[in-house]
């Protein structure tokens, strides 16, 4: 059984792995309609590939962002004519801690130097279960929980797939045996790719909650939506507008317990209008800054509207908006 503590929701019997298991073999099953490679390497590990060199689809991104999700969340596509964009993402799980930062949160550094990778450096942030067998993050000794199951998934967002010497790294650090392990390899240009990514609307606020000093154990549910934007063939304009669909589009409802000054903060502090950085798009920004991540202010990685409700006083404080006339100008030709 997996350990755990308080910190995790006080779900210490929950495998992210096992239960992201069936909704894996839903993926590998239905590969085909889904528009996904299936292939074995020759050392028995399974690579899943999902926009690489196949076409990938919406379907498929759903599915890994319920396997992000450890089978603890629930990603669904919603059409909503009211609200300026033709296809919107609604994800909720009843274990946001577990879902979100133990499992889906792309933590895991996983590097190959030029030589180790045959002539290209090699670098993905690993995301999924088998975060949590590996426990290779902080993170994971302040949620209090590590897994241990025996089979493990783990998704990487990369346009190629990685070199022997990370798979053997995943391997090692999770200990387990190569048929044991699933990779799933999701480039943001392709479909499934902008859909998982988009499907961390939840997880963005999450960690930005955890990033704000909150009370992770006081989290209790959450659902969020956010729109779908179509996949761009250059890797920057699709990372862009992934990011952009979450910080200005993305709507994120938390359920909390504890007390009301600390909701209420949480709620106003909360949304990306917070941030210096706001008001542009992410690919602008990005760009502006030379490229590095950690030059942006990180009051922008957070959802663009926030309500935040007290289960224990049955008070409810809401804060930012959505800017759907922006994402409309970046994603709409005139």
């Amino acid at each position: 059984m997996s350990e755990g503590h308080a910190h995790a929701g006080g779900a210490s019997s929950l495998s992210v792995n096992r239960l992201a298991a069936p909704v894996l073999a839903r993926l590998l099953e239905d590969a085909d309609a889904l528009g996904v490679g299936v292939a074995r390497l020759d050392n028995g590990v399974t690579l899943v590939d999902g926009g690489i060199a196949t076409r990938g689809s919406v379907a498929a991104g759903l599915l890994i962002g319920e396997i992000c999700m450890g089978g603890l969340g629930e990603v669904r596509l919603c059409a909503r004519t009211e609200a300026q964009w033709s296809g919107w993402l609604e994800v909720s799980s009843a274990q946001p801690v577990l879902a979100c930062l133990a499992s889906q949160y792309a933590g895991w550094s996983l590097a190959a130097s030029k030589e180790e990778a045959g002539g290209r450096k090699f670098f993905a942030l690993g995301s999924g279960p088998a975060r949590a067998l590996a426990c290779r993050e902080a993170l994971f000794a302040e949620l209090g929980y590590r897994d241990h199951a025996e089979a493990g998934v783990l998704v990487l967002e990369v346009d190629r797939p990685p070199p022997a010497v990370v798979i053997d790294k995943i391997l090692r650090d999770c200990a387990l045996p190569p048929a044991a392990l699933t990779v799933v390899l999701t480039p943001t240009t392709s479909l499934a790719g902008t859909t998982q990514v988009v499907a961390r609307v939840l997880e963005v606020a999450m960690h930005k909650a955890h990033e704000l000093g909150f009370a992770l154990a006081d989290v209790v549910d959450g659902h969020a939506s956010a729109p779908l934007p179509v996949p761009s063939p250059d890797a920057g304009v699709a990372m862009g507008r992934t990011n952009d669909a979450i910080l200005y589009g993305g709507r994120v409802h938390l359920k909390v317990r504890g007390g009301d000054e600390a909701a209420q903060a949480l709620a106003q502090r909360l949304p990306s209008s917070n941030s210096r950085d706001y008001g542009r798009s992410f690919a602008d920004i990005f760009r502006d800054y030379e490229y590095d991540f950690y030059k942006i202010d990180p009051a922008l990685f957070a959802p663009a509207e926030v309500w935040v409700s007290n289960l224990d006083s049955g008070r409810s404080w809401h804060a930012g908006g959505v800017d759907m006339a922006l994402l409309r100008s970046l994603w709409l030709e005139p």
